[in-house]
């Protein structure tokens, strides 16, 4: 079997991973331990990102007519690639925070929804929050004006409630 056969499926595997994603990270992985590496790749998957490691010829071609083709001008040296379809931010936010831990870690670059970002727009892009937690901080600041009026509105009621009582009991004594 020629090598070119070989290397095909693995080139479908990218190709597939890549397919319909919000957003594909590279980084450099030299220097990690074992064990980082292991904590890494858990916590990647628990965030619902994909991460492995190719051969930059093969994640190359697998690029080679996608939105993620500008990323072939990174890869050089050893690489992995964190891929999400579900959250846009989620691979740059978690690598992020795992490199804080992990300083071997290197994001080189990434592709966020159809744009190109070097390692300075990928650490902006870290700093976003995810979906759930600008949804929750949306409706809270929607239901927090709601709250204090409601609030406001009781405590009226309740002062109303006090003070009309002991307007009735006065006419009745004089």
């Amino acid at each position: 079997m020629a090598k070119v056969e070989l290397k095909q499926p693995i080139v479908q595997e990218i190709a597939e991973n890549i397919k319909d994603a919000q957003s594909v990270v590279i980084v450099d992985y030299r220097g990690l331990t074992v064990a980082e590496d292991t904590q890494l790749r858990k916590q990647l998957r628990e965030a619902g990102i994909t991460y492995k490691v190719y051969k930059n010829t093969l994640m190359n071609f697998a690029f080679k007519g996608t939105e993620f083709e500008s990323l072939a001008d990174m890869l050089e040296g050893p690489n992995a690639i964190a891929v999400s379809k579900d959250d846009a931010t989620a691979p740059a936010r978690e690598l992020a925070k795992f490199a804080k831990k992990a300083p071997a870690l290197e994001i080189k670059a990434g592709v966020v929804e159809g744009n190109f970002y070097d390692a300075e727009g990928m650490k902006a892009i870290s700093d976003i929050p995810s979906r759930e937690e600008l949804l929750s901080k949306l409706l809270g600041s929607i239901q927090s004006p709601i709250a204090n009026f409601a609030r406001v509105i009781k405590q009226i009621a309740e002062k109303d409630g006090e003070s009309a009582p002991a307007a009735e009991e006065a006419p009745a004594e004089a």
